[in-house]
C-alpha cells in the first residue's frame, strides 16, 4: 500500500490525474477488501459459538461475550465512514456467513465437547440453516440499534437460545 501512495502522490504531482483515479480506485478497493476480511473474521468467531450453543445446548458468559463482542465489531467496521451506507447490506450475509460457517465449523471441532468430533463429523452435525438463522437475526440488529443499545438487544437474543434463559438467571 505505500508503493500506491507515492505512485498516487507522483501521478498528482505529475498531472497525471487519469493514472491517480486509477490508483485511488485500486486504494479504495484494497481498503474495502480488508475491511470486508476483518469482518467475517468476526463472523466466523460469532459461527463458532453459535454451533457450539447448538450442539452443547447450553450458553456460558464466555461464549455470550464473544458472540455479543463479535457483532459489536462487525457493526463498526461494517459502517462506512459516510456514517450513512455498510460495506456488507442487510440482505448480502448470505455468501459470506456461507462461507464463514464451514471455516467455523472446522475451528469448533477443536472446541464441542471438548473436542469429541473429527471436523467431517462435525459438518454432519450442525444444523447450517438453523445456526445462519440466528446469524442473520444477530446481524439484522446492527442495522436498527446504535452501538449503546446494541449489546442489551444481543443479549435479548441471546436468552432465546439453548441455555439462554439458564444463562440470563446466572444459574450456569
Amino acid at each position: 500500500m505505500t508503493q500506491e501512495l507515492v505512485d498516487l502522490r507522483n501521478s498528482i504531482l505529475e498531472g497525471r490525474y487519469q493514472d491517480a483515479l486509477t490508483l485511488l480506485n485500486e486504494l479504495d478497493g484494497m481498503s474495502k477488501k480488508a475491511t470486508v476480511r476483518a469482518i467475517k473474521s468476526f463472523a466466523i468467531r460469532m459461527l463458532l459459538h453459535l454451533i457450539k450453543n447448538q450442539l452443547e445446548q447450553r450458553l456460558t458468559n464466555s461464549w455470550a461475550a464473544s458472540i455479543r463482542g463479535s457483532i459489536l465489531e462487525i457493526q463498526d467496521l461494517n459502517l462506512k465512514e459516510n456514517q450513512t451506507s455498510y460495506y456488507i447490506k442487510s440482505d448480502e450475509w448470505d455468501s459470506l456467513l456461507t462461507e464463514a460457517i464451514e471455516v467455523a465449523i472446522r475451528d469448533a471441532s477443536v472446541e464441542v465437547l471438548e473436542g469429541a468430533y473429527s471436523p467431517f463429523q462435525l459438518s454432519n452435525r450442525v444444523n447450517r440453516p438453523e445456526v445462519m438463522a440466528i446469524a442473520q437475526d444477530l446481524l439484522s440488529l446492527i442495522y436498527t440499534h446504535s452501538a449503546l443499545e446494541l449489546p442489551e438487544k444481543v443479549d435479548e437474543k441471546l436468552s432465546h437460545l439453548a441455555g439462554g434463559e439458564t444463562w440470563k438467571e446466572g444459574r450456569q
